[in-house]
């Protein structure tokens, strides 16, 4: 099965300060998105093969909001790019990996994701994310 990268996570407390910077390094910076089920507006920033995903909260009692309260903006996640989610999720919990949620997923993009608790991936929350079909 190959994993690649598919983007890091940054919590953000403004899409529109956390973005210039990027914007200024000449960077292109996708469309808003707002991703309802988990509360944030979230902006793509691609670098090379992978992105960045800036992530503003969009209600205080989102993930992000509780992380930035708790820790400051900075990195959230890291994303890995599997061919077969359904597969790996299953993989994963024969393998007793801690999942955040047993069920996967729809977020920005389209895209299906799980997230692997951070206990099970050496203290980083690790997303695993499948292409829209």
């Amino acid at each position: 099965m190959s994993l690649t990268l598919d983007h890091l996570g940054i919590a953000v407390r403004s899409l529109a300060a956390a973005k210039s910077i990027y914007e200024k390094l000449g960077l292109p910076v996708t469309a808003e998105e707002v991703v309802d089920a988990e509360k944030v507006r979230v902006v793509m920033v691609p670098v090379g093969e992978t992105r960045l995903e800036l992530l503003e909260p969009t209600s205080d009692d989102s993930v992000i909001a509780k992380f930035i309260a708790k820790r400051g903006e900075g990195l959230h996640h890291i994303s890995m790019r599997v061919p077969d989610l359904v597969a790996l999720v299953e993989k994963l919990k024969a393998d007793g990996v801690r999942l955040v949620s047993n069920e996967i997923k729809v977020g920005a993009g389209g895209h299906r994701y799980v997230f692997v608790h951070p206990s099970s991936a050496g203290g980083v929350l690790l997303e695993l994310v499948e292409s829209a079909h």
